[in-house]
């Protein structure tokens, strides 16, 4: 069977789409990177693929709201395409600057009459740290289907704290994806510092919409799909994100 293809749309000054390329070819797929204005130009076509993947990593210098000139683009360029996208139930990935881009091209937390925002942080600094991740066990997305242990990953982000106009509706629907833990007593953050980085409420690093195939989160969860690139190496084990990029690709391959 033919390996399923991802798409990695790639701005000025994204650098953590080869990252993401590596997860997913590690998971089965076809990565392909290539960047917006080849897109706009129609080189390829989101329908070509089977899986949209966002990267993180310093889009547009990240600054001036990186991740939200990164959806704009994504909308005023290839809206009817993201929306074809939407109707034939293709899975959508965002992280970090992705994970803005997605929620800023309104994808994310997905109802109209609840938008969300990534904020600053709430300590105001750029934060550059490993955290640990707690998938929610009531969210049944693919993304998810197959994570049966916390993740722990780095986050690098300024603006990584998701508001939404109404966050008890998004864990009403069992929306929320991820959410921050203590690595050491492996209970949720509570909001505690550095454990939840970014003070985001609910301890939340990750939502997907109501369909469960969207998915955008602040970590990245493509830095450690391997025990080798664990900085505790050697003195903890598992936590590795692999299976989540299994499951999806397993999901377009069925």
């Amino acid at each position: 069977m033919r390996a399923p293809k991802v798409l990695i749309p790639v701005a000025l000054g994204t650098n953590r789409d080869g990252d993401l390329a590596d997860a997913f070819e590690a998971a089965g797929a076809e990565a392909i990177r290539m960047p917006l204005e080849a897109l706009r130009h129609g080189e390829s076509k989101l329908a070509d693929f089977q899986i949209l993947a966002i990267p993180g990593g310093f889009s547009y210098g990240d600054a001036l709201g990186a991740g939200r000139l990164f959806g704009l683009d994504l909308v005023g360029w290839f809206g009817d395409q993201l929306r074809e996208a939407h109707e034939s139930e293709m899975p959508i990935l965002g992280v970090c600057n992705g994970f803005q881009a997605i929620v800023s091209a309104g994808l994310l937390p997905g109802e109209a009459d609840n938008p969300g925002v990534l904020t600053g942080n709430a300590r105001g600094t750029f934060e550059c740290r490993w955290v640990t991740l707690r998938p929610e066990p009531g969210n049944d997305s693919i993304w998810l289907s197959e994570l049966t242990e916390p993740i722990r990953c780095p986050v690098a982000h300024a603006e990584g704290r998701f508001v939404a106009a109404n966050l008890g509706a998004v864990e009403q629907r069992n929306g929320v994806a991820f959410r921050y833990l203590d690595g050491v007593s492996g209970e949720l953050a509570n909001g505690t510092y550095p454990a939840n980085p970014n003070g985001s409420a609910g301890d939340v690093a990750g939502i997907t919409d109501s369909t469960g195939r969207i998915l955008g989160l602040m970590p990245h969860p493509e830095n450690h799909i391997w025990s080798r690139q664990d900085i505790l190496r050697g003195r903890r084990t598992g936590g590795q994100a692999l299976p989540m990029f299994n499951a999806a690709v397993a999901a377009v391959r069925s």
